[in-house]
């Protein structure tokens, strides 16, 4: 417990001091956020806010992760997790940075940035089944919860499935001040009790770095809260792709790696809302040449709709927050189930 209270306070703190240090460093250098024409129009008042601000929450998070091991022992599994969220981070860097130097709101071109997705999801993928030797069945919310051997190319396939359309749905979330960081905070809690309980019952659900893992979660907690205090409506610094990709990709990470794998849509429902509207928004158009919503992802369609935008963000919080209790008590109801006490 003094690991994860260390790791979440570190990297609030962190997050709080060093993001308008960042702010004042993107200002100076001109770096501001390129706004899509086709966006609403409410939105291009905000063109010019700086943007990667994502590096604050990583460099935020990596910092409380540490510093709550000065007394303990980093985990091979909780090392690897670390630097595939900070790779995936490192693709929308790439992103962002392609979009204030050319002055528009396109980055790398799609293959380009899905590529690089892949890229980083399977390296994990590979690395976990053939040197953190991670189980490859088929969980809900415990190891070999459902009794289906995937094997280690079927759990490769799952893992890059859900890493990749993880950051993907993070990304499309990542639309209004704050939505992102304020959602992804609640996500990262239910991980964190997670990754604690399944410390305390070792026999039920056999994940070795149980411990390491809910120290990384409670550091993405922290470092989105802090940084949410100066992304909060209206935001003074956006957290870019850099962010949005790098919360994506601890999301699928932390869901594989404490064998929560089919908990993934729930936990991250707002997520999963989000990205539904596109797909259904795309395929309305194309088969019917009629759109469901006024704009997606459905952020926008309550913008068009006249509601303010704070309205929308703390609405969609509210959600996140219920999907994430309603997580936790499945998970918890199956603790009890399996002769959970405490």
């Amino acid at each position: 417990m003094k690991a994860l209270l260390i790791s979440g306070g570190v990297a609030l703190l962190v997050a709080i001091l060093g993001t308008p240090l960042l702010i004042n460093q993107l200002r100076a250098r001109g770096i501001g956020q390129q706004i899509r024409e086709d966006g609403p129009t409410g939105h291009f008042s905000k063109a010019g806010t700086p943007t990667m601000g994502g590096l604050a929450i990583m460099g935020a998070a990596v910092v409380g992760y540490s510093v709550a091991h000065v007394s303990a022992t980093f985990t091979t599994r909780g090392l690897v997790g670390l630097l595939t969220i900070c790779a995936m981070a490192l693709v929308g860097f790439c992103d962002d940075w392609l979009k204030v130097t050319r002055q528009r709101s396109l980055g790398l071109n799609k293959r380009a940035k899905i590529a690089g997705q892949f890229a980083v999801a399977i390296t994990f993928a590979i690395v976990s089944v053939t040197w953190l030797k991670v189980d490859t069945h088929l969980s809900f919310t415990r190891f070999n919860s459902l009794g289906l051997q995937l094997g280690n190319v079927g759990w490769v396939v799952l893992a890059v499935l859900l890493i990749v359309g993880t950051t993907n749905a993070v990304n499309l979330t990542d639309g209004l001040d704050g939505l992102a960081a304020g959602s992804s905070a609640f996500t990262f809690v239910a991980f964190t009790v997670i990754g604690f309980y399944q410390l305390r019952h070792e026999v039920m659900y056999r994940n070795p770095a149980s411990l390491d893992e809910a120290v990384m979660a409670a550091a993405m907690i922290g470092a989105c809260a802090g940084f949410l205090w100066w992304n909060a409506a209206p935001a003074q610094i956006f957290m870019g792709d850099t962010g949005s990709l790098g919360i994506g990709a601890a999301i699928a990470v932390f869901a594989l790696l404490e064998n929560v794998d089919l908990l993934l849509p729930l936990i991250g429902g707002l997520y999963v809302l989000e990205t539904l509207s596109v797909i259904v928004q795309v395929t309305s158009y194309r088969a019917f040449g009629r759109r469901v919503f006024r704009m997606a992802p459905v952020h926008h369609h309550f913008e068009l709709l006249g509601w303010p935008e704070t309205t929308v963000i703390v609405r969609f919080w509210i959600l996140a927050g219920a999907f994430t209790a309603v997580a936790l008590g499945v998970f918890y109801a199956d603790f009890l189930a399996h002769g959970g006490t405490s």
